[in-house]
């Protein structure tokens, strides 16, 4: 019989939860130091110079490699040869201390650090007022009971922007999975923060299936070390398949267009009904944060520190063309000026607001009322950003950009009646968007997803100017130096999330097929 006390659980998961925000896996690093080797597309090349950047970054400041520091996801294998002590308090939740209660602990305590703070971003009541719960918890903890006497705990923190963008469906079990990934990558967008993994999972039920695919990304990256090996199971020829045909598509780093769209796929099945082939996919961000202990009875796990001699020797800086612009000064004339996958340094004086100001703002207009004072869009540039706090000198601490589409039910009203030119934010947006960008002269930037400790230094001052009670997402006024952002789209309409992917498909011109199904420009 092994004794684990509380304590240690509690403060393994704290400890790992810690590290996984600033260290990346070094088999990420390895893999994506590969990648930018061998990268072609000036653009791709760029976003993850600046990934690999941020990357050090964070591991030499031990502040979190992406502003959303994510939803917690454990996988407990607890040995029945294990008896628990109590120690210590512990937020009860329910009758009894339960295990998901012990886990909720050591994520209150991470995302409460005075030295790290971790943004909060779980809401409850999620289907009505959408209430942060303040410290991050509940986390989504799945226990398994097995032989032995330890406790194995894979944790990770999975980000909104890749979560959003997990896809099921139940195929016929004559139908080709790898077409099916094909097909539906494309339609994932770039919101998941390429270049990451795939996460799928085959077989036994719908909810089996989906489980499958998270917890298949938990495994460390080996896609070179299995292509050189060769398969050795279906599941494996399977990985390698879906490898070279995601990256084949062409949609590379942050859906710039680039040879590299995923760094591994990862494959788990579990035996299904003969009359179903249930198949999920989930993907993960370029903030790949995971981490595996185990508790044998001996006291709190203790995770290696990475080497960051193991990083490559990459320090993004801007190129000499980039162009510097003058918010405080910006018009219409201006905008009209930037190009497609130009490189834009911003200056002045920067606002913020995401998904719930702007539904704050649209209920204003909607009831005829007039914004909080002091918040005036008209010729002004918003970055959908909801920072995590900041601590010593830090001014904002990380602050990468959020998904927009969420944005975009809101940018016709932005720009037309609110009168605002210009947006930053991360990926593509849609057909509607751009057309209304097109038609009210406006422009769309993005930032790199992934670079937030990166993006955040170039923040020299920030207040709140409106809604404080949103937290991270109330209304911020940046003021910014050379703050680095791409022209996504602009004011013509012209959207590099099109032209990028389009150019670097294998076979463009012309491009043919891929995996067997049609490629249409």
């Amino acid at each position: 019989m092994t004794v684990i006390r509380h304590e240690d659980l509690i403060q393994s998961v704290a400890d790992a939860l810690q590290h996984i925000s600033y260290y990346h896996p070094v088999d990420y690093i390895d893999a994506l130091g590969e990648a930018y080797a061998v990268e072609e597309s000036p653009a791709a090349k760029d976003a993850i110079a600046q990934i690999l950047t941020n990357s050090r970054m964070c591991a030499e400041g031990h502040r979190p490699l992406c502003q959303d520091t994510g939803i917690v996801v454990a996988f407990v294998r607890v040995g029945m040869d294990v008896r628990w002590e109590p120690q210590g308090k512990v937020r009860r939740e329910g009758a009894g201390t339960s295990l998901a209660a012990l886990v909720n602990e050591g994520v209150r305590r991470a995302y409460r650090a005075a030295d790290n703070p971790l943004r909060a971003s779980i809401v409850a009541d999620p289907a009505g007022l959408r209430r942060n719960t303040g410290d991050n918890t509940p986390a989504v903890v799945h226990c398994e009971l097995v032989p032995g006497g330890e406790v194995e705990v894979r944790i990770a923190a999975k980000g909104g922007g890749s979560e959003n963008k997990s896809r099921f469906t139940m195929l016929n079990p004559s139908d080709s999975i790898v077409d099916w990934v094909v097909q539906t990558l494309p339609g994932m967008g770039a919101g998941w923060c390429p270049p990451g993994m795939l996460g799928i999972g085959i077989g036994g039920t719908a909810e089996k299936a989906m489980l499958l695919a998270k917890e298949s990304l938990m495994a460390p990256i080996d896609m070179h070390a299995l292509k050189q090996r060769g398969p050795q199971s279906r599941a494996e020829e399977l990985r390698i398949e879906i490898y070279e045909a995601a990256n084949a598509l062409g949609i590379g780093a942050q859906g710039l267009g680039g040879l590299t769209t995923v760094l591994d796929v990862k494959v788990l099945d579990y035996p299904t009904h003969a009359a179903s082939l249930p198949v999920a996919m989930i993907p993960n961000c370029a903030a790949t944060r995971h981490a595996h202990f185990v508790l044998d009875g001996s006291g709190v796990a203790r995770l290696e520190v990475p080497d960051l001699a193991r990083w490559p020797s990459v320090r993004w800086a801007p190129a000499p063309e980039a162009r510097r612009v003058d918010l405080d000064a910006l018009d219409r004339e201006e905008v009209a000026r930037w190009r497609p996958g130009e490189t834009l340094l911003l200056n002045g004086r920067l606002l913020t607001g995401r998904d719930a100001a702007h539904k704050r703002i649209a209920d204003l207009v909607a009831r005829g009322q007039p914004l909080p004072t002091g918040v005036d869009f008209r010729n002004r540039v918003i970055y959908y950003v909801g920072p995590v706090d900041a601590v010593r000198d830090e001014v904002v601490g990380p602050a990468g950009p959020t998904t927009s589409s969420r944005m975009d039910k809101f940018t016709d009203l932005m720009l037309g009646q609110m009168g605002l030119i210009a947006m930053v934010g991360k990926a593509e947006r849609g057909p509607a968007t751009v057309q209304a960008i097109r038609k009210h002269g406006a422009a769309y930037l993005i930032a790199v997803g992934g670079a937030a400790y990166l993006v955040a230094k170039a923040i020299r001052e920030a207040r709140v100017i409106a809604f404080a009670d949103l937290g991270m997402e109330a209304i911020y006024e940046l003021s910014v130096k050379d703050m680095p952002v791409t022209v996504a789209v602009d004011a013509q309409g012209e959207s590099v999330h099109d032209s990028g992917p389009r150019r670097w498909r294998r076979g463009a011109p012309g491009q043919g097929s891929i995996g067997g199904i049609p490629i249409v420009a």
